[in-house]
Parts: C-alpha cells; structure tokens; sequence
C-alpha cells in the first residue's frame, strides 16, 4: 500500500512578509552571542585540571 505524498503548505501575505522580516533578523543577530566569561570559565577548570 502507497502512503499518499502530502502538500507542502506556502506562506503568501503578510504571513510570508512577516516570516521573512524574522528570519533576516533572526539572521543578523546570529554571531551576537558573548561567551567570553563562559570561555574563561573553561579554562580556568582546564588549568586547574593541568589539561590545558
């Protein structure tokens, strides 16, 4: 028995408008993240661990 291939649904409109205005925001945003006291963090248990 075929298991029936189903449509893909397509924004149009504002929807569409709107997804895209989030995604390229979304999108600039992306490398904006500081993680250098995470990083600090890390080596200070790396050098505590004579690992690093």
């Amino acid at each position: 028995m075929a298991i029936a291939i189903k449509s893909i649904p397509t924004l149009t409109g504002k929807v569409a408008e709107a997804f895209v205005r989030k995604a390229t925001s979304a999108a600039k945003r992306k490398g904006s993240i500081d993680f250098s006291k995470q990083v600090l963090t890390a080596n200070k248990i790396l050098e505590k661990a004579k690992m690093k």
